[in-house]
């Protein structure tokens, strides 16, 4: 066998095997576009033709209010903490909320610049180990002084409420949990990433990803009856679901073990029998902008495979472990839709390998060597398949961008699908090796910005 014929072998089997992998998640992406769409429009007949749109303005509009409290874990944030805080406190309205904002005792930094900040409403709270432990364990100290708290003061809290220490709140968040949470023991809001027009490529991608795992997949999976993850910031928790879930775990609530706690927290209470969901409010209707959290992600490389390795392992291989395969067939369906990011960075390695040594191949064909066999039947009919699913994807990536970012960015989502797959790749082979080590045993975090409040809107 000549090398040629060898490389065409291998081109020709990587392909197949990306193609049947390619062809199986883009109908399975299909059945979540074809839900959402029909819902949509079976919605538009029948409950908008009797009852007007909500909006957060009316939504939030109650005069009952109860003490809201907000969980804010902070390692190393000295840089963003203050200028957070002061926003939250400006941007709040809402008349009783405190911020309970954990930090270590071998941090100085962070520390100094909480107490920075001086105002009642804000509470340091010193986790008595030398970090970074894990957000978890971060958050459930937390938890346990607002107990504590709670005993000393007389008063309990009606709802906790998870941000980070780069968030960007939206003025009616607590307003509209304040309601909400009478409704659902758990109720996450859209995650919108700010652009950065210094990462256009590794930053904007996180704003196509969400914008789409936002704008249509969260409402998907609450239709089908199936527990909304929480994204760890803009998402509240009845005071008393929270209890329960703390009551079942020695009093630790949050998965102290675990890289992707708020993702979980969300599973275990749906499975606890709480009612959990995703919550799409315009601030008005007819206006474009929605209650939601936004702040920057990561800008660069090395930064975006570290978060996207520490998803990627906590979701897909640890998740696996310590969530198993509960539920009915929506939570299942999405419980594998979860999980499939290690096997879709491989067939994407495949892909792109294959590719390349065709690549080649026809390099050389130009250069006077034999023209390479041709793909079998199945495999070209495969991959024209896979073509015009790729394009619907494409559509798909550029509608959702367009209607939270505009057009321009919608167009350059595409481009960018390429420096999401190359994160991808990336992410699944450290988080794999991280996994086959035992896992992360700390807080694997980024460095963090916090957003000009000039540059947003509202």
């Amino acid at each position: 066998m000549t090398l040629q014929q060898l490389l065409a072998d291998g081109a020709a089997e990587l392909a197949l095997f990306a193609a049947l992998g390619f062809l199986f998640f883009s109908l399975d992406d299909l059945a979540v576009d074809l839900i959402y769409f029909v819902r949509r429009g079976w919605r538009a007949l029948t409950v908008y033709r009797h009852h007007p749109r909500a909006d957060a303005t009316a939504l939030a509009g109650g005069t009952e209010c109860g003490w809201l409290v907000v969980l804010i874990p902070a390692w190393d944030e000295a840089a963003v903490i203050g200028a957070m805080l002061r926003s939250t406190l400006a941007r709040f309205d809402h008349p009783d909320f405190t911020l309970l904002v954990g930090h270590y005792r071998n941090d100085p930094a962070t520390r100094l610049a909480i107490a920075a900040v001086e105002d009642p409403r804000v509470i340091a709270v010193e986790v008595p180990a030398n970090g970074p432990t894990t957000k978890a364990d971060c958050l459930n100290h937390l938890y346990a002084f607002l107990v504590r708290h709670e005993a000393a003061s007389g008063r309990r809290a009606k709802a906790l409420i998870l941000h980070d220490a780069e968030d960007l709140v939206h003025p009616l968040e607590l307003r509209l949990f304040d309601r909400l949470v009478e409704r659902a023991g758990v109720v996450q809001l859209p995650v919108v990433p700010l652009p950065d027009r210094a990462s256009p490529w590794i930053g904007g991608h996180y704003c196509d990803e969400f914008a789409e795992s936002h704008g249509k997949e969260l409402v998907v999976r609450e239709a089908v009856g199936a527990s909304i993850p929480l994204a760890g910031v803009g998402c509240a928790i009845h005071r008393e679901a929270i209890a329960r879930l703390a009551s079942a775990h020695d009093g630790r609530p949050f998965a102290g073990g675990s890289m992707t706690e708020d993702y979980e927290m969300g599973l275990r209470l749906g499975a606890l029998g709480e009612r959990t969901v995703f919550v799409r409010l315009p601030d008005r209707v007819g206006e474009p902008g929605v209650v939601c959290s936004r702040g920057h992600f990561p800008a660069t490389l090395g930064a975006a495979v570290r978060q996207k390795a520490r998803w990627l392992g906590g979701i897909a291989f640890a998740g696996w472990d310590r969530l198993g395969w509960r539920g009915g067939l929506g939570e299942r369906w999405f419980r594998l839709r979860d999980r499939r990011g290690p096997l879709a960075a491989l067939l994407l390695l495949s892909g792109y390998l294959a590719a390349l040594l065709w690549g080649q191949l026809w390099l050389a064909a130009q250069l006077g060597a034999p023209l390479p066999p041709q793909p079998t039947p199945l495999l070209a009919g495969l991959l024209q398949i896979n073509f015009v699913l790729l394009l619907w994807r494409t559509l798909m990536r550029i509608a959702f961008t367009s209607a939270v970012y505009g057009a321009g960015e919608g167009l350059a989502s595409v481009p960018r699908i390429l420096a999401g797959n190359l994160i991808a790749i990336l992410a699944a082979g450290r988080a794999l090796f991280q996994h086959a080590g035992g896992g992360p045993r700390q807080w694997d975090k980024t460095a963090h910005v916090f957003p000009a409040i000039e540059m947003v809107r509202r």
